[in-house]
């Protein structure tokens, strides 16, 4: 859930989001499969507009010296985060409530899958997400399209019929699967890639996404309390409108870059694409049909088919970079160092993105959110505790790494850290659990905005140096593939999740998390223990820096 970070030098410590971002094509031909790429076109597209900037990003200048565009597009970052995040918020509470009370009638534990399952999808959705963009339509349309899409997802959320529910989560997550890998790669082509204002633009944009989502929680828990779930859903699908309106009020101060397509299908490419994307999704429907007779649950059958193709999918792209002749001997080293750092961050996201689920759980049933300040949290109010912290923590961890003493502190060190504060903090909530179950005995309203504040912590061990690994580590031919890799991680550990809550529905929360705890620990102590040979095989690149 990284959606702020202070900025380092170097490229690949920018583009993380939060949650992530997939960064901004690069230009540089040698990191293309193909040899000889297709040219890049510009979309026809009618809201292209008449005139758009090709003078160099340095003789752009508007808000605080920075190029014209980027005060809009943080306008829309802002309100898209408002709206996803607002939504999100209140989402399992609907799912789990009563009929009676406005909600699905579905079960907690059904509802923490559900969540997962969600989240997974949604990290899924971005790859063909950045391929669409990429090939067919560029970055500006299909952030549009998928804007219009959340949209309408949230108006059917907002509507009181409970097929009209499922619609609107399905087309949320489709929509945000094409918002996320395209609107930072926006950002980032409002600046030429010498550029020095591109950190601090990217600063302010990773800020407007806390912003965004430290608001929307407690003005969807406000209206959901007062006026019902589908008032707060009414209040995301208001909030996308208004990132729509910045979105396209702002296109004509952004620059060409927006409205390229950098790898343009050709005729028999588009074709073939088509046959395989529509044989991909009907094998996907039939699999899933199948597993649901076995299991007498959709949501099970639906839960193993996401991890199964996010996991499947991870594979299958280590294999190709193993086996390709493109990859030098040293770049497999590489990648056998990297391995590590991968089921590490799959573990990290399995436990730190139950955040809206189990952990919502617990602030709803398990907390009393009385504070001595004279009032009360709501459920809702504990997800915005991340983006809180993270506003505050950012600028101390930061300087806790530059300032350590004169020394660095090793990337995998950092990384490992990062694994071992969230497998604590799952220890934490296990105990929680265990302590306060429930009815007339409930936590402390303090207890929960802890474990928050820990996992936070962890977040930016693991946001500046997940990326950061990850393209040091990628083989040269496979820079764009192994970014997939690292949204496969968050993919994958939302799916383990869900997997492993549909296979403990008869343990209770607290071995839940006890176990899930001890499983992340022992793994961070493997990444610790093998720190110093993972940096001997990055030596060759930190010394090239």
């Amino acid at each position: 859930m990284v959606r702020f970070k202070w900025m380092r030098s170097d490229s690949a410590a920018r583009s993380q989001e939060e949650r992530i971002f997939m960064p901004a094509p690069s230009t540089d031909t040698e990191n293309k499969t193909s040899p000889e790429p297709a040219p890049a076109v510009v979309s026809a597209g009618r809201w292209r507009p008449r005139t758009l900037r090709t003078s160099p990003s340095r003789q752009d200048r508007g808000l605080f010296g920075h190029p014209r565009g980027l005060p809009w597009m943080l306008n829309v970052e802002m309100w898209e985060r408002f709206s996803y995040y607002g939504m999100r918020a209140i989402l399992l509470y609907f799912i789990t409530a009563t009929i009676e009370d406005g909600g699905l009638g579905i079960d907690d534990n059904t509802g923490t899958i559900i969540m997962a399952v969600y989240g997974a999808a949604v990290f899924l959705l971005a790859i063909p997400g950045g391929i669409f963009a990429d090939r067919v339509i560029g970055p500006w349309p299909s952030t549009l399209y998928g804007g219009v899409v959340i949209m309408a997802g949230h108006v059917c959320l907002s509507v009181p019929i409970n097929a009209m529910a499922w619609v609107g989560i399905v087309l949320v997550a489709i929509g945000t699967g094409f918002i996320k890998p395209n609107l930072s790669t926006i950002v980032g082509g409002l600046y030429d890639s010498d550029d020095p204002r591109r950190d601090a633009g990217f600063q302010l944009f990773y800020m407007s996404v806390n912003i965004g989502s430290f608001a929307s929680p407690l003005v969807t828990s406000w209206l959901k309390n007062h006026y019902g779930y589908h008032a707060g859903f009414m209040a995301a699908a208001v909030g996308m409108a208004l990132a729509l309106v910045a979105f396209v009020y702002g296109r004509s101060k952004l620059s060409a870059f927006a409205f390229n397509v950098p790898n343009p299908l050709r005729p028999e490419e588009r074709n073939r694409l088509l046959v395989m994307s529509g044989a991909g999704i009907a094998a996907v429907v039939l699999v899933t049909w199948v597993l649901n007779i076995f299991l007498h649950s959709l949501p099970d059958a639906i839960t193993y088919m996401v991890f199964a193709i996010a996991l499947g999918a991870s594979v299958a792209y280590f294999t190709l970079m193993f086996r390709s002749p493109k990859v030098t001997s040293t770049e497999r080293v590489h990648l056998r160092a990297y391995i590590a750092l991968w089921v590490g961050a799959v573990l990290f996201f399995t436990i730190f993105e139950q955040a809206s689920g189990k952990m919502a759980v617990f602030a709803q049933k398990n907390t009393d959110g009385t504070t001595p300040f004279g009032w009360v949290l709501s459920p809702e109010a504990y997800q915005s505790v991340n983006p809180a912290a993270i506003i505050v923590l950012a600028p101390l961890v930061g300087w806790f790494f530059a300032r350590r003493l004169g020394r660095s502190i090793p990337t995998v060190v950092k990384f490992a850290t990062a694994v071992l504060i969230v497998g604590v903090s799952a220890l934490v909530t296990g105990y929680g659990f265990q302590l306060w179950t429930g009815g007339e005995n409930l936590a402390p309203w303090w207890f929960l905005a802890l474990v928050f504040v820990i996992q936070t912590v962890g977040e930016l061990f693991l946001s500046p140096v997940g990326l950061a690994t990850t393209t040091a580590l990628a083989p040269k031919q496979f820079a764009s593939q192994a970014m997939v890799l690292w949204l496969l991680a968050i993919s994958t550990g939302q799916g383990l999740a869900g997997v492993v809550i549909a296979n403990t529905k008869e343990v209770s929360d607290a071995v839940y998390f006890y176990g899930l705890g001890a499983a992340t620990i022992v793994v961070a102590l493997g990444v610790f223990a093998v720190a110093p040979w993972t940096q001997r095989q990055m030596a060759d690149i930190n010394a090239s820096r």
